[in-house]
């Protein structure tokens, strides 16, 4: 008994050590991880607000408008008695994100602030400029994580923002943050005839750029074909500190905060710009579930959707065969098939190619797929979303997913080359 203790005892002051070593090293990486990246808005806030010093301040914000400390810059403004916040506009979602996808908040009294908020989405610029007018606005600042895709309505939000800014007169100060998905661009343009809520411009679907870069590209070739000529008076971005465009969300050690109810980790973030194109079909793209555009079927789908995917031995990716009963959204309370997108490389999954593979096994596999009701015409969502009806035409002509991808390339690279002089950001952005 006795030296069955002692060798115990040995082994225990044997390994606390390497327990402490162990624990402060992990604590070291930490905090050496949470140094890597910071937004602009951080940077802003540590220059005690000195570029918006004597304005009167409208922010565009939703909840992903954080400091360091998870404060959110409003009331950060607010608190310290140095900004002049005259209004705040929310985007889709609202400014503190309690309505869902195609809602908003409206127009209200923040009862935290006592800040004026006014429903900001969906709002063309003659609107904004009124707002604008209406509160007094001389600078605006526009500070949203966005997704990196160009069916994310922020950016749009953004867009309409510039253009009330340009007609009023106003600043316009973006609050720089990482693109989630980096800085590699994927996917087809956005066509003349294909313009819309979820694409005002002719930009790819997985643009690769922040908002701050892009804020710098529709300044120069956008805005100008809205207002007869004109630019901003001013645009100024606060860049992000040490982001590089090979790094993705998890590379940086900042906090992630869903952008929308629908978008809870950055690997849903990966996943949307090809994932989202479920949508505009009759399957379920996970809204109601826990792993929204992870989590993809219908109640006609079986085993073999996963089973041919994951044949294909798509870069960064694997398919789990899956079964889930969205709660919301189609086929809400009813028992779907299908698969669960499993991220095994982010560095090397590409959401589109991924998405274009799965649209085209099922509907080899299943009578059942189609385009989701109430389009008028049918299918008019995917070309929206797709920018273009190139995608549901060579679908239903039988074309491979290969083949769809290889229709676009020619388009992504030519927006790699016409995009290059607006951004910001160093690193590795094919």
């Amino acid at each position: 008994m006795k030296r069955r203790s002692l060798l115990a005892g040995a082994g225990a002051l044997a390994a606390a050590p390497l327990i402490d070593i162990a624990a402060a090293q992990a604590a070291q990486a930490q905090e050496a991880k949470q140094k890597t990246v910071m937004t602009g808005a951080q940077a802003l806030a540590n220059d005690d607000w000195k570029a918006l010093a004597g304005q009167k301040i409208g922010v565009i914000s939703n909840p992903t408008g954080i400091l360091d400390d998870l404060s959110h810059i409003v009331d950060t403004m607010h608190a310290s008695g140095k900004v002049n916040v005259v209004a705040v506009f929310g985007p889709e979602h609202g400014f503190r994100g309690s309505a869902q996808a195609g809602g908003s908040e409206g127009d209200h009294v923040d009862p935290r602030t006592g800040i004026m908020v006014y429903d900001a989405y969906g709002a063309a610029a003659d609107k904004l400029a009124t707002l604008y007018a209406k509160s007094g606005v001389e600078t605006v600042v526009f500070d949203i994580q966005d997704v990196g895709a160009r069916f994310y309505t922020y950016i749009w939000t953004m867009y309409e923002a510039m253009l009330a800014a340009v007609r009023t007169g106003a600043r316009f100060v973006v609050l720089d943050r990482p693109n989630p998905t980096g800085g590699y661009a994927r996917g087809p343009m956005l066509k003349p005839g294909f313009t819309s809520g979820v694409g005002k411009r002719e930009i790819i679907q997985q643009h690769g750029m922040t908002v701050g870069e892009l804020a710098r590209l529709f300044n120069a070739e956008y805005l100008p074909l809205d207002t007869n000529g004109a630019r901003l008076k001013e645009l100024q971005v606060i860049e992000v500190k040490g982001w590089k465009r090979d790094q993705l969300y998890a590379d940086t050690g900042l906090t992630w905060v869903m952008p929308s109810p629908n978008m809870p980790t950055p690997d849903t973030a990966l996943l949307y710009p090809g994932l989202c194109l479920f949508e505009s079909t009759n399957m379920s793209e996970g809204r109601g579930t826990t792993r929204p555009f992870e989590l993809i079927g219908a109640p006609y789908v079986d085993y073999r959707w996963a089973e041919a995917l994951q044949a294909k031995n798509i870069p960064g990716v694997d398919f789990r065969e899956a079964y889930f009963t969205p709660f919301i959204s189609k086929n809400a309370n009813v028992l779907c098939g299908g698969v669960q997108v499993q991220i095994t490389d982010p560095h090397r999954a590409e959401a589109i190619l991924a998405a274009t593979h799965m649209i085209v096994e099922a509907k080899k596999l299943y009578p059942g797929f189609a385009w989701r009701t109430g389009d008028n015409p049918p299918g008019r969502w995917i070309d929206l979303l797709s920018g273009s009806d190139r995608f549901r035409t060579m679908l239903d002509g039988g074309a491979t997913a290969e083949a769809i991808v290889a229709a676009w390339q020619a388009e992504t690279d030519a927006w790699t080359d016409r995009r290059a002089k607006y951004l910001l950001y160093k690193g590795d952005h094919r």
